[in-house]
């Protein structure tokens, strides 16, 4: 019998410095998703992060650990998730942030869409989409941001810059993931211009961004800088092909 999209499901939850985070994710998932493998991928965090999912793998089989040498970056840390689900089998990947600002009561609203698309966006900039608790100068740079993707690349994607993304997995072993060349945030737009180049199906579902309870944002204007660039790579590519 073939599976379903939940029974060959892999969460993959990137993170630097989420010990405290990470039991009310992992929480919530078990409740929305019990039958999905999960996959930390871990940049060597100093607060112990790496250590609280090796003690938690002994009560939970279910869940997997990539513990690397310091802080690699975002992109990075999601290619060596999409890597791990091809070599493992996984029909489905979902990505969402560690810091519980993407809900896991979302999962089934994605996983609704999927039997007749490729890419699943979480989308804030669609009918039941948002942003709570976000100060107005992350809603001012993010909106900018893309809706300046959606100016230089000329797509219709409304939310170009979201990782809360539910990927076919047949679809990442169609591109050169080794060779892309985001290393931060850029890497989502960078992916996502590759995936719709060999004809993924792609559908935005609305989730609601709330920002982070615990710990320090990852955004910073060095990454914020590094998205500029890696649209401006993606529209070099739009214009020549790969």
């Amino acid at each position: 019998m073939s599976a379903t999209p939940s029974e060959s499901l892999l969460i993959l939850v990137c993170t630097f410095n989420e010990r405290g985070n990470l039991p009310s994710l992992f929480e919530r998932i078990y409740q929305i998703a019990p039958s999905a493998n999960i996959l930390v991928v871990d940049d060597n965090s100093p607060d112990g992060t790496s250590e609280w999912v090796v003690e938690h793998q002994q009560s939970h089989r279910n869940v997997s650990l990539i513990r690397r040498s310091g802080k690699l970056g975002l992109g990075t840390a999601i290619r060596d998730g999409m890597n791990f689900a091809i070599e493992h089998g996984y029909q489905w990947l979902l990505n969402l942030d560690a810091d519980l600002s993407h809900d896991p009561a979302a999962i089934p609203d994605l996983l609704a869409v999927s039997q007749h698309h490729d890419i699943v966006i979480g989308s804030r900039y669609v009918s039941g989409g948002g942003m709570e608790g976000c100060s107005w100068k992350r809603v001012f740079v993010s909106r900018c941001a893309n809706a300046y993707a959606r100016f230089v690349i000329g797509w219709q994607v409304q939310d170009c810059s979201s990782a809360f993304r539910l990927y076919r997995v047949a679809m990442l072993k169609a591109i050169p993931l080794d060779k892309l060349q985001g290393t931060g945030y850029g890497f989502l737009e960078e992916v996502l211009w590759h995936l719709l180049h060999v004809g993924s199906r792609l559908q935005e579902v609305g989730i609601i961004y709330t920002e982070r309870r615990e710990g320090k944002s990852k955004i910073s204007l060095k990454e914020a800088l590094s998205t500029i660039r890696s649209i401006h790579d993606v529209a070099k590519l739009q214009r020549r092909g790969p």
